[in-house]
């Protein structure tokens, strides 16, 4: 499958799709994704909207507005980010308080998709596409919980979910093989910044005539050559640093398996030798009573024998002891 090489589409954010001229390569990606035609009617400034060239590790965003007057956060993120869920929230819920003027009623609070394309590995999940919207769920019955008629009919929606913010993250690096629908031809080149001869996807067609590098003048291409260097050695500080943390893991796990097993091993061989003490006690407090025992006895029968007037001789017949160990028992 033959392919050529264009602008990555992080960079074309920053530097190209804001140009109205460019609104249709925009168009396409949400076209495809919400699968259904979206135009653009103007992009909305936002705070998060960097220039900075040391911004290229940060967010890179898009605020775009449709003929509905819906609003659209397209988000691209190279940083691995633990807390990025709730950046996404930040980001959405703070747009729900711009977007309304003073003394408006909630009615008018306009509705935003967040579109978050994610260059790392955000969650655990083996998709690369996830939608997430707000739903309320009956605790007892498990129903949905429904807009009135009349509701349905003043806001122009059908289910509850359509009144609240919806996310969508596109998880690119997970998206592995040839691409054969229209949204896996865009991950494709989301992923790889490659645009197959074979793709018809909307929008990318657009792509391929405003995104090649060879329509780069020299100096855009140094800068956006340092742009590619500088997210892969942020990957590579990503990696690494994951590495020798496993690493890191491994050596104390080690560790502390080993003094777990030594302080076992103690616990057990105290365990083990208490037991074998306590045996051989009581077998040599056995042996020893009946011993002691066997001597008391002996020594009564000589007493008595000799108290009654018996010899010694034949005290000696009856015990078999020898003369002088009778002479001390008396």
């Amino acid at each position: 499958m033959k392919t050529e090489k264009y602008i990555r589409f992080d960079w074309a954010m920053k530097r190209m799709l804001r140009d109205k001229a460019n609104y249709a390569v925009l168009e396409g990606l949400l076209t495809t994704l919400f699968k259904e035609k979206i135009s653009i009617n103007k992009l909305l400034e936002s705070e998060s909207n960097q220039e900075d060239e040391f911004d290229k590790y940060n967010r890179v965003d898009i605020l775009a507005e449709n003929s509905k007057g819906e609003l659209f956060i397209i988000e691209v993120q190279n940083n691995d980010e633990y807390a990025y869920f709730q950046r996404m929230l930040f980001g959405v819920s703070k747009l729900v308080t711009e977007y309304i003027n003073r003394g408006e009623g909630y009615q008018n609070i306009k509705k935003i998709y967040s579109v978050n394309i994610v260059y790392f590995d955000l969650g655990q999940g083996k998709d690369y596409l996830y939608h997430g919207k707000t739903e309320f769920l009956g605790v007892n019955t498990g129903e949905v919980l429904n807009l009135s008629p009349f509701q349905r009919q003043k806001f122009n929606v059908d289910v509850v979910s359509e009144l609240y913010p919806e996310y969508y993250i596109l998880k690119v690096n997970d998206f592995k093989g040839e691409p054969q629908t229209p949204l896996e031809e865009w991950i494709y080149y989301l992923s790889t910044g490659d645009i197959t001869n074979e793709s018809t996807a909307p929008g990318l067609d657009e792509a391929r005539k405003k995104l090649e590098l060879a329509l780069m003048s020299k100096d855009e291409l140094s800068a956006y050559y340092r742009h590619l260097d500088n997210t892969v050695i942020l990957k590579d500080n990503i990696y690494t640093s994951r590495g020798e943390g496993m690493l890191e893991g491994r050596a104390m796990g080690r560790k502390e398996g080993m003094r777990e097993g030594l302080e076992k091993g103690i616990k057990k061989g105290r365990k083990e030798g208490l037991a074998e003490g306590l045996k051989k006690g009581r077998e040599e407090g056995l042996e020893e009573g009946v011993k002691k025992g066997r001597d008391e006895t002996i020594k009564n029968i000589v007493t008595n024998l000799r108290s009654a007037g018996v010899g010694i001789e034949i005290i000696m017949g009856v015990t078999g002891l020898p003369k002088e160990d009778i002479e001390e028992l008396l």
